[in-house]
C-alpha cells in the first residue's frame, strides 16, 4: 500500500510540530478562520460556512477549472498549464485552510505561501499521459472513494473534537489524531487530482498512506 501510494502522482506532506500549541486560537478557531473561510469562499464561489468548509479542498473544488478541462482533453488533447496552475494552487490555500480547521498547525492559512503544507501535483502531458474520453466519467469511477470518504470525514470530525480537547488540556495533538487527519486529507487530494483537477489518468490507492 505505501509503495503504491508513493508511486501516484500527486505528493502530500504536513509539518507535525512538537511545540506547545495556542490554546486561544485552538478553542476560538471556528470563530478565527471565518474571514479566510470568506476568501476561499470567494475564490471558489462556495458558500464559506463552518459545517461545507470543514475539509476545504472540496469547497476549493467548486472553483477549479474542470468542464473546460475536459472539453480541452476531449477535442484538443490539451491542458492548458495555466488552468492547471489554477487549479494547483487554489488546491493548496483549500488545504492550507483545511490543516488550520483541522488543528493541525496554527499558523493562519496564507494565501499565496507553502506554509507547513507540501503539495506536489505534476503538470501532465496531455498528449501522452492522459486519455481523451476517460475525463467524462472519472467522477463516475471515483464514487467508491467518496463513499468510503464519506465514512472517513465522520471519523476525522471525532478526530478533530479529540484533538481541540486534547490541545486545550495538554497544549498538543496527538501525533496518532495528526496522522489519521494527513492521512484522510492525502486520500482527498489523490481523488481530487484524479477526478476533478483531471491531472492523471492513474487510479488512487484505497489508502491512507
Amino acid at each position: 500500500m505505501a509503495r503504491a501510494s508513493e508511486a501516484y502522482p500527486v505528493a502530500l506532506s504536513i509539518d507535525y510540530t512538537e511545540e506547545e500549541r495556542d490554546k486561544l486560537t485552538t478553542f476560538f478557531r471556528p470563530f478565527v478562520a471565518i474571514p479566510v473561510l470568506i476568501i476561499l469562499g470567494l475564490l471558489s464561489g462556495s458558500s464559506p460556512d463552518w459545517e461545507s468548509s470543514l475539509w476545504s479542498v472540496g469547497v476549493a473544488s467548486a472553483g477549479m477549472v474542470v468542464l473546460p478541462t475536459v472539453f480541452m482533453l476531449l477535442f484538443r488533447r490539451k491542458y492548458p498549464k495555466w488552468w492547471f496552475d489554477w487549479n494547483l494552487e487554489l488546491s493548496r490555500f483549500g488545504l492550507r485552510v483545511a490543516v488550520y480547521l483541522a488543528l493541525l498547525r496554527d499558523e493562519y492559512p496564507s494565501t499565496d505561501e507553502e506554509q507547513a503544507v507540501h503539495l506536489d501535483i505534476p503538470y501532465p502531458n496531455a498528449e501522452t499521459e492522459l486519455s481523451e474520453g476517460l475525463p467524462l466519467v472519472k467522477w463516475l469511477l471515483a464514487i467508491p472513494h467518496l463513499f468510503i470518504l464519506g465514512f472517513l470525514g465522520i471519523a476525522a470530525g471525532v478526530c478533530i473534537i479529540a484533538s481541540w480537547f486534547a490541545i486545550l488540556f495538554t497544549g498538543k495533538q496527538p501525533q496518532s489524531l495528526a496522522e489519521f487527519l494527513v492521512g484522510y486529507l492525502r486520500w482527498e487530494i489523490r481523488v481530487m487530482a484524479y477526478a476533478f483537477i483531471l491531472s492523471t489518468d492513474k487510479y488512487p490507492p484505497f489508502s491512507l498512506d
